[in-house]
C-alpha cells in the first residue's frame, strides 16, 4: 500500500442499506473474491485489470464496472497507483426495489447484465450519486438517483409496469402538501411513498408526470422560492439555508443561483 494511500469505508443511518467505500493513490492488490450485495462503482484515475469470472477487463478513468451478488472477482492496478468509489447496496432491497419496478418475481432479483459500462451518461449519473452521498447528506435525494441508476441497468431485461396513469392525484396532492409543510425537513423518499400508499418507483415517475418534477426537484424548487420571500424580508443568508433544510450555505447558494441566476446576496440586494 502507497504512503497516500486513502481508503474510506462509510454506511448511513438514514439509508442503512447501503455501504460507500472510496480509495484514493492505491496500489494494494486483492486475492480473487465475492460480496454478498450488489457492488458498483467508478475508476476516478489510473488503470487496473477487473477480473469477474471468466471474464476478463481493462479498466480506466472515467469507466464504470458493475458486480452481482456471489461474483467472484478481483481488481488490481496495472501498474503504479489507482482511485475508484464503489457503493455496495443490499440484495433483499435491490430485489424489492425490482419487484416495484418490474415484473420480476419476488423470490428472485435480476442481475447485472454487463460488468464493464463505458457510456458517459452511467458515469455522470453515478458520479453524481456518489457526491450527494458525500456531500448533501439528503435522502430523498440519494435514494432518488439511486432508484434513477437501477432502472438505467434493469430497464432493457424486463418490460416496465405501465400503471402510472392509474394513480389517483389525491395520492399525490398529499405528498406535495407534505413536502410543502415541512420544507425544513430533509424526508426521505420511503416516507412520502408510504404517505401516498405507493412504492418508491412508482410515486417517482407518477408524480413527475403530474407535476413535472420528481419529488427532490420539487423540493428543491418550493425551498428556493420561500427562500425568496425570507431574502426579501431582510433574513440572512445563513438563517435562510438552516430554516429551509439545506445542507450548508453553499448547497444553498448553489441551488438558488442555478435557479435565479443570482446569488442570494444579489437578490437580497435588489430589494433593500
Amino acid at each position: 500500500m502507497s504512503n497516500n494511500a486513502k481508503h474510506l469505508f462509510k454506511r448511513f443511518e438514514q439509508l442503512p442499506f447501503m455501504e460507500l467505500r472510496q480509495v484514493q493513490h492505491s496500489a494494494a492488490c486483492y486475492h480473487s473474491h465475492a460480496h454478498d450485495e450488489f457492488s458498483f462503482g467508478v475508476i476516478d484515475a489510473g488503470q487496473a485489470v477487473y477480473k469477474n469470472q471468466t471474464q476478463q477487463h481493462s479498466i480506466g478513468q472515467g469507466l464504470s464496472v458493475t458486480i452481482n451478488p456471489g461474483d467472484v472477482h478481483s481488481c488490481n492496478p496495472k501498474q503504479g497507483q489507482w482511485s475508484y468509489r464503489m457503493l455496495f447496496v443490499e440484495s433483499a432491497w435491490v430485489g424489492q426495489v425490482q419487484q416495484e419496478m418490474l415484473a420480476c418475481p419476488a423470490s428472485d432479483y435480476l442481475a447485472f447484465e454487463r460488468q464493464l459500462v463505458s457510456d458517459k451518461q452511467t458515469y455522470a449519473l453515478l458520479n453524481q450519486l456518489f457526491l450527494k452521498i458525500q456531500l448533501e447528506q439528503n435522502p430523498l435525494e440519494q435514494e432518488s438517483l439511486l432508484l434513477a441508476f437501477f432502472e438505467q441497468q434493469f430497464a432493457s431485461q424486463q418490460r416496465f409496469r405501465s400503471d402510472v396513469s392509474s394513480v389517483a392525484k389525491p395520492q399525490l396532492q398529499r405528498v406535495r402538501e407534505c413536502i410543502q409543510d415541512q420544507l425544513q425537513h430533509n424526508l426521505s423518499l420511503s416516507e412520502l411513498a408510504a404517505i401516498a400508499g405507493l412504492s418508491r418507483y412508482h410515486l417517482v415517475r407518477s408524480f413527475k408526470q403530474v407535476y413535472g418534477l420528481s419529488p427532490h426537484a420539487f423540493q428543491l424548487n418550493q425551498r428556493i422560492n420561500r427562500a425568496k420571500g425570507l431574502l426579501r424580508e431582510g433574513r440572512s443568508i445563513v438563517d435562510t439555508a438552516n430554516q429551509l433544510g439545506f445542507a450548508d450555505q453553499s448547497h444553498f447558494q448553489r441551488n438558488f443561483k442555478k435557479r435565479i441566476a443570482l446569488t442570494p446576496r444579489q437578490y437580497r440586494a435588489c430589494f433593500t
